[in-house]
């Protein structure tokens, strides 16, 4: 996921219209997970994490949605060593996706034909750019990968592009090797969601107040 230049992914104190904030949170994190669902279902090709979910899901025998927050809380460990700081939304992240992504996939079936299953690709990664521009833009911290991400970038001065491309290459590889759902789908969510994210993100963020202090996170 690409992020725009400027915008801060730091959390912004509860204080903001909190309500409105935790209903966009909680809103966005379910439309990810739905939108998670459609991907699985159109067996055309996930994002890298989730071609390590899928792979792990089908080694294991425990639910997509169940694997999803198992992988979730090991990220959440790296953080520490990161010193990074979780919010709600770091919480939520792992529990909400977790659960309407398995939802989703109880309601969804595989469609019978390719245009269907294209639909389905399309319109998951659609709803997936719209979810995550949710979800971050509410501000009440980061996901899991989201704050490997800008944990690495702060501790190493490596480029969110960089540490980025690592983390999913590395994830992507992972997955496959272990008999994940690579495909055209994995080539389409790898360069729409970054345009669909900067489309949505100014539409959904909420921005920090001066006496915040907060700082903009800088993507080269």
């Amino acid at each position: 996921m690409s992020l725009p230049r400027t915008f801060d992914v730091r959390p912004v104190g509860v204080r903001t219209a909190p309500t409105r904030r935790l209903v966009q949170l909680l809103a966005g994190l379910a439309l990810y997970g739905f939108s998670m669902s459609l991907q699985v279902r159109a067996t055309l090709g996930l994002d890298p994490w989730d071609v390590l979910h899928d792979a792990l899901s089908r080694r294991t025998g425990l639910t997509f949605g169940t694997i999803t927050a198992i992988t979730g809380a090991a990220v959440l460990l790296l953080w520490f060593p990161l010193r990074q700081r979780p919010g709600i939304g770091t919480v939520c992240n792992v529990l909400v996706i977790a659960v309407t992504v398995d939802a989703g996939l109880a309601l969804l079936t595989t469609p019978d034909n390719l245009v269907g299953r294209i639909l389905f690709l399309v319109g998951g990664v659609v709803l997936n750019g719209v979810a995550s521009a949710a979800y971050i833009g509410a501000r009440l911290g980061p996901g899991p990968r989201d704050g490997l991400m800008t944990g690495i970038n702060a501790r190493t001065g490596w480029s969110i592009r960089l540490v980025r491309t690592t983390i999913e290459v590395t994830v992507l590889l992972t997955g496959w090797l272990l008999g994940g759902t690579v495909g055209i789908g994995t080539v389409v969510y790898a360069v729409a969601i970054g345009p669909l994210v900067q489309a949505f993100l100014p539409l959904l963020a909420w921005r920090a107040r001066p006496e915040t202090g907060a700082h903009a996170v800088d993507v080269p």
